[in-house]
């Protein structure tokens, strides 16, 4: 039935607040995390090649093992929390981030720098998970789409500065200065997570993680969402590698213009997915994506660069925000913890996957056909995109 004006304005007029004294005081946290993670997430890679024999692989390696290590940390986290609470957990993730970023400079042996990404990326999966089930609790469910877009805004805007600011920075100042900011940021958030909830009410039963991968519901936007990650990954590892000659200073435009996009997409699919739902979003998110990719080829051509990465970045943004709406909506509280770690499982084992895979196919290839085919590699996940295009009312209890 199709709600009236009337209805709609009063629906409106009673929605819940959104800005809440503990969602303000956990997007410091949010800050912290994400300017740390991502002043350093194109900048480490550079550092790390001339350290090994195969320059790309070299760079890939880096970032798959700070990618593999916060998966390893995201399937820890929801027992983490049961035993020790958010606070803990977060206060951990926030160190682990902190202190490697200051170390890295001690040496560019690979097993260092490999060492490191390790730990960071722990820390990082412990941020994600403790973090999004936190902040999902203090969202009301009215809102959702909304609040969740306005979180991607706060963790977007450092990755909009920092992703090209590390790269800038290495190049004119050096790597210390990056590793040395990205650490204090980091450490400096640890000051707002005495002031969070150590412990949140939820109703429902819980899910567990197993359960979360095998239910359909969770499933299918998981594997859409891994793909797209996947090409985010190669873009902040490979983009700097792959632009060479008078197209050189487009990369710094594009690692701006790539999360500023995604930002703004996050924020479109919250406010459409509010009032329209988020599964017809799913499609066109992912189609954007696969054609960003495929636009990537030219990266001898500066403008050919820019654009590609608004174009990915648009609908790599959609995703995030349509694809975490729908898991939430298909499981009790008590299973958010698990819908943060499925979701961020497949975030940063795309990235992880991306990068290394896509380290060895440029080798063979080139970096052009590289982005070509990781292009139609992404329209893999047309199928489950398809599939979830209509909602659905059931949980992650329901069966595949």
């Amino acid at each position: 039935m199709t709600e009236t004006p009337e209805a709609a304005a009063a629906s409106r007029a009673v929605r819940p607040p959104l800005l809440t004294p503990p969602l303000l005081l956990r997007f410091v946290s949010v800050l912290g995390a994400s300017a740390s993670f991502h002043l350093l997430l194109s900048v480490v890679p550079g550092y790390a090649a001339p350290a090994g024999t195969g320059g790309g692989g070299a760079a890939g390696l880096a970032t798959g093992a700070l990618m593999l290590a916060t998966v390893a940390g995201e399937f820890a986290t929801p027992a983490l929390v049961d035993r020790y609470g958010y606070r803990a957990v977060l206060a951990v993730g926030l160190g682990l981030l902190g202190l490697p970023a200051l170390a890295l400079p001690l040496s560019r042996d690979l097993w260092w720098i490999v060492a490191l990404c390790l730990l960071r990326g722990l820390g990082y999966g412990f941020t994600l998970v403790a973090g999004g089930a936190l902040t999902a609790s203090l969202i009301p469910a009215e809102r959702r789409g909304e609040g969740l877009a306005l979180v991607g805004i706060v963790g977007g805007v450092p990755a909009l500065v920092a992703l090209p600011l590390g790269v800038w920075l290495a190049a004119h100042s050096g790597y210390g200065l990056v590793f040395a900011s990205g650490g204090a940021v980091a450490l400096a958030a640890l000051a707002s997570v005495p002031g969070l909830p150590d412990r949140v009410s939820a109703s429902g039963r819980a899910v567990g993680i197993g359960e979360g991968l095998r239910s359909a519901g969770l499933r299918r936007p998981a594997v859409v969402f891994a793909c797209a990650a996947m090409v985010s990954g190669i873009v902040v590892t490979f983009l700097p590698l792959a632009v060479r000659g008078a197209a050189t200073g487009a990369v710094a435009v594009a690692l701006f213009v790539q999360p500023a996009a995604a930002t703004a997409g996050r924020w479109l699919a919250g406010r459409v997915g509010d009032r329209r739902g988020s599964a017809g979003l799913v499609l066109p998110g992912l189609l954007l994506s696969a054609a960003g990719t495929s636009l990537m080829v030219a990266t001898a051509e500066p403008v050919a660069v820019v654009v590609a990465a608004g174009v990915f970045g648009t609908g790599f943004g959609i995703l995030q925000n349509a694809t975490l709406t729908l898991m939430y909506a298909r499981v009790p509280t008590a299973g958010y913890g698990t819908v943060s770690a499925v979701w961020n499982i497949a975030y940063d084992v795309g990235m992880g996957v991306g990068a290394v895979a896509f380290g060895w196919l440029a080798a063979a290839t080139g970096y052009p056909w590289a982005f070509a085919l990781t292009g139609v590699a992404v329209l893999a996940a047309v199928v489950p995109a398809h599939r979830d295009r209509r909602p659905r009312s059931t949980t992650a209890a329901t069966g595949p």
